[in-house]
């Protein structure tokens, strides 16, 4: 299993066919300390994905927006950087949490999904993110 490379840092999903996934796509090929990753956003009616960077600070950062969201906080991951944010509200306008993807730099496009979330997704988040950072982080170091 260790042979596995680690992707999907952020899959957010339920039955009703509504996702956001954050996917890590390798290395950034211009820029030796980042990532390139994608969003994809997927709902019943529309479907959407943007390219973003991603370094240590991002990933720390998301630690931290998990940490928050634990403690019952909604939070906004990567708002004051260049591309895409996301912004995890826990109680949603449709009485479950909802994810807002916006991508004001870049496309000017913003949409909310609401997904019912299971009541592990955080734990299981933070080994999402564990893995990413144990394979990831040592090579952009390097």
């Amino acid at each position: 299993m260790d042979d596995i490379v680690p992707r999907e840092l952020i899959s957010l999903a339920d039955d009703e066919g509504n996702s956001v996934t954050v996917s890590v796509l390798g290395r950034s090929p211009g820029w030796a300390a980042g990532l390139g990753a994608e969003i994809v956003v997927r709902t019943p009616c529309l479907s959407g994905r943007c390219y973003l960077a991603l370094n240590v600070t991002k990933l720390e950062n998301w630690s931290d927006a998990l940490n928050r969201l634990d403690a019952g906080e909604d939070v906004a991951w990567m708002e004051m950087s260049r591309g895409a944010s996301i912004f995890i509200q826990l109680d949603g306008e449709r009485d479950c949490p909802e994810v807002v993807v916006e991508d004001e730099s870049g496309s000017m496009v913003t949409v909310r999904v609401p997904i019912a979330l299971p009541d592990d997704w955080i734990a299981d988040h933070r080994q999402r993110l564990h893995q990413v950072m144990n394979h990831w982080v040592p090579m952009l170091s390097a």
